[in-house]
């Protein structure tokens, strides 16, 4: 392990004990509701080894972690304040703002290829065309549902041209493996073990159409505590530093908690999840601008939603900054 690392992880679990220039609330936070997903790796290493109880200790604050099976399940968590911090696809996230869900999205927990379209092994469905009149299934109010209807987009089809099933990620993946569906907007790791294990094929891929996994908080808990907030980026920067140092041994953790083998594993860590740039910025801004017209063609946002807004509401590109691994 390089020295540099070493002591990017050190600084990073001593300064999850003091985070100065933000304003402590006046009692302590008696428990802090966040989830977890297996869409999420970064989560799955923090949960594992304990960091947030370690940083949160000394206030007594107790850890309740909530698996997330989706997108949609994170947000309507956060919605409900059911959870304080839940991850969630970009354009995910952006629906839910855009639709009144107050959340905002301090931290990037990943740039990762997460979706395609997916086939099985013996289908004659080799293109988007090929999906007119079929029965697809994909999640609604997640990046693979709307991967969907983008990549239908450049088809020339529209979601009327298609038979939409909405199903939750695994329940996705054995209706397509077992013929009761054509196709799948797939996740993974539930897309690359239907790859391995089924020989499902992609037949669409697009990395530009997967957006940015958003760690969102709960606009009010962003106001009151953010010094709480600050540890919990600092916790996800010392996990997020972990996996680049270890990426199989961040694998063998998603086979354990996903229950996936690790080849699977490996293929979503090593080869599909980018975890260099943790800031919100510009990019990711515009990686929205570019993917929101589609919430309004399909009328996925209330009349009248201004989406552009939305983006700047969601995106806070100034709050993670002094906790962030300058590496």
């Amino acid at each position: 392990m390089k020295r540099r690392t070493i002591l990017q992880l050190a600084a990073s679990a001593a300064a999850l004990t003091a985070l100065p220039g933000l304003a402590r609330a006046a009692a302590p936070l008696k428990e802090l509701r966040l989830d977890y997903a297996y869409y999420s790796p970064t989560s799955l290493v923090l949960r594992r080894f304990g960091w947030l109880e370690e940083a949160f200790k000394p206030e007594g604050t107790s850890i309740k972690w909530v698996l997330s099976a989706g997108s949609n399940r994170a947000l309507e968590y956060l919605n409900a304040n059911s959870i304080d911090i839940g991850s969630s696809a970009g354009l995910a996230a952006l629906l839910a703002r855009a639709n009144g869900n107050p959340i905002r999205a301090p931290y990037i927990f990943s740039r990762p290829e997460w979706t395609a379209l997916v086939v099985r092994k013996d289908s004659p469905i080799r293109s988007i065309a090929d999906l007119k009149g079929k029965k697809v299934a994909a999640t609604k109010g997640t990046d693979p549902y709307l991967f969907l209807l983008r990549s239908l987009k450049t088809a020339g089809l529209k979601r009327g041209d298609i038979e939409h099933v909405s199903l939750q990620h695994a329940d996705g993946r054995a209706a397509l493996e077992q013929g009761k569906v054509d196709a799948w907007a797939g996740l993974d790791p539930h897309m690359a073990a239907s790859e391995l294990e089924a020989g499902s094929r992609l037949i669409y891929r697009n990395v530009a159409f997967n957006t940015y996994g958003f760690l969102n908080v709960r606009e009010d808990f962003l106001a009151s505590r953010p010094a709480e907030v600050g540890k919990v980026i600092q916790a996800y920067e010392r996990a997020r530093a972990w996996i680049r140092a270890y990426p199989a041994e961040a694998a063998k953790i998603l086979s354990e908690e996903a229950k996936v083998s690790l080849p699977v594993a490996l293929l979503q860590v090593k080869l599909r999840s980018d975890f260099s740039n943790p800031q919100p910025s510009s990019e990711h801004v515009k990686a929205l601008l570019v993917a929101a017209p589609i919430l309004v063609e399909e009328a996925l946002v209330k009349p009248g939603a201004d989406v552009n807004r939305a983006i700047a509401d969601l995106v806070d590109t100034r709050f993670a900054q002094p906790f962030l691994n300058k590496a």
